[in-house]
C-alpha cells in the first residue's frame, strides 16, 4: 500500500515547493524539511529489516588437532574447589613482595588504579581475608566439568529441593560477564529454586539453575585456538543443555553474558523460551545513525529523541567520542592485545 500512497505524497511536497515564494528563511527550511522526511522514510525502510538468525556451525578450540567425530569424551565430571597451605603460602609470599610506585599526586584514579589504595587492597587479601572460608562458600552448590569443542567447560547446577504440585521445573541457565564469574548468581539462586522457603508465591515458576563459567573464566579452561567469541560461546553452552538433556531452557545474561544469551536466541530461537538481559548491546549502523546524529539536537523530535535522550548525547563529540576514548584503554587492550599481561 505504501508504494502507492509515498508517490503520492512526494508529489504533494514537490508542488508546494514549487509554489512556495522563496524567502532567505524558506531556503533554509525547505531543505531541513527534506532531509527530515528523507531521513524518516530511511529509517523507517531500515526499521523493516528483519533479524538474521545465527548459524549453528561447529568449533574446535583444545589444544592440537581436532579428533575424528564420536571420539571426545562428553561425560559430566564432579568437580570441587579446592587450595592447599602451599598455594596460600606462595601468595601471601608475592603479596609481600609486592612493589609499588607512587601515584601523580593529586590524580586519585584518573591515571588508573591509585598505588597508594592498591596498598590497601593488598593488606586486606593478605591479612584479613579468609581464603579457606570462601573454597568452603564456592563449594556450596554442586560443580561439574565437560568437555566441549576440546575445552574444559566448567559449571554450577542445582536443583529445586521441592517442587509444589503441579508445578513443572523450568531450565534456566544464567551467564555472567567481564569481570565476574558465575559467584554472581550465588545469592538468587536459592530464590529460584527454592521460592516457597523465602516466603514467595508457592504459584511461582520454579527453576534449575546451570550456571557456567565462559571458557577463560573462572573454572572453565581457556580456548587454545584464535578466534573464539560470543557466538562460539553461544554454540558451547547450547551444546551444554543439550548435553544435560533439555531441549527448550530459558536464559539469562549480564555485560558480555548478555550478548552470549543474545546470540544463544538468535541461533536457536526454537530452543530458548525466554531471554532476559540486564544489559543491552545497541549497535545501529548506516544512515539511521547518521541522521540521528545529526539532526537530534536541532529537532528531536524529528528522530525520535526525548529531552532526556538531547541532555546526554549533547555535545556530541564530548559526549560520545572524547569520553569513550580516555575511558576505554582497558578494553582497546583486550581488544587488539589481549594476551598482554
Amino acid at each position: 500500500m505504501w508504494q502507492d500512497v509515498l508517490p503520492n505524497a512526494w508529489e504533494s511536497i514537490l508542488s508546494r515547493i514549487r509554489s512556495f515564494q522563496y524567502s532567505q528563511k524558506n531556503a533554509v527550511l525547505v531543505p531541513v524539511a527534506a532531509v527530515g522526511v528523507g531521513g524518516m522514510l530511511a529509517c523507517w525502510l531500515m526499521s523493516r529489516r528483519k533479524i538474521k538468525s545465527i548459524e549453528m556451525g561447529d568449533g574446535w578450540w583444545g589444544s592440537g588437532e581436532k579428533p575424528p567425530k564420536g571420539k571426545e569424551d562428553e561425560s559430566i565430571r564432579p568437580f570441587k574447589i579446592e587450595t592447599s597451605d602451599e598455594e596460600i603460602e606462595d601468595l601471601h609470599r608475592r603479596l609481600d613482595q609486592a612493589r609499588y610506585t607512587p601515584p601523580l599526586e593529586g590524580a586519585a584514579f584518573n591515571y588508573g588504579f591509585n598505588s597508594d589504595y592498591l596498598q590497601k587492597v593488598v593488606a586486606y587479601w593478605r591479612n584479613k581475608f579468609d581464603w579457606r572460608k570462601q573454597v568452603e562458600i564456592l563449594n556450596k552448590y554442586p560443580h561439574f566439568h565437560t568437555t566441549i569443542e576440546g575445552i574444559d567447560i566448567h559449571f554450577i547446577h542445582v536443583k529445586p529441593s521441592y517442587v509444589p504440585h503441579g508445578k513443572a521445573v523450568q531450565p534456566l541457565l544464567m551467564v555472567h560477564g567481564w569481570p565476574g564469574s558465575f559467584y554472581e548468581f550465588y545469592k538468587i539462586i536459592p530464590l529460584l529454586t527454592d521460592p516457597v522457603k523465602y516466603g514467595l508465591d508457592s504459584g511461582d515458576v520454579v527453576f534449575e539453575v546451570i550456571c557456567p563459567s565462559i571458557p577463560g573464566y573462572g573454572f572453565s579452561e581457556a580456548p587454545h585456538q584464535q578466534g573464539f567469541d560470543t557466538v562460539a560461546t553461544a554454540r558451547i553452552f547450547h551444546k551444554l543443555m543439550k548435553r544435560l538433556g533439555f531441549k527448550e531452557y530459558y536464559v539469562q545474561g549480564g555485560d558480555w553474558g548478555s550478548r552470549v544469551t543474545t546470540n544463544m536466541s538468535q541461533m536457536l530461537p526454537q530452543s530458548v523460551k525466554g531471554l532476559h538481559l540486564n544489559l543491552v548491546f545497541i549497535s545501529v549502523r548506516g544512515l539511521k545513525k547518521v541522521i540521528q546524529a545529526m539532526l537530534g539536537a536541532y529537532v528531536p523530535w524529528l528522530v525520535g529523541f526525548t529531552g532526556e535522550d538531547v541532555r546526554r548525547m549533547y555535545p556530541f563529540m564530548q559526549k560520545n567520542v572524547f569520553d569513550i576514548l580516555r575511558e576505554s584503554g582497558y578494553l582497546h587492550i583486550q581488544a587488539t592485545k589481549p594476551d598482554t599481561a
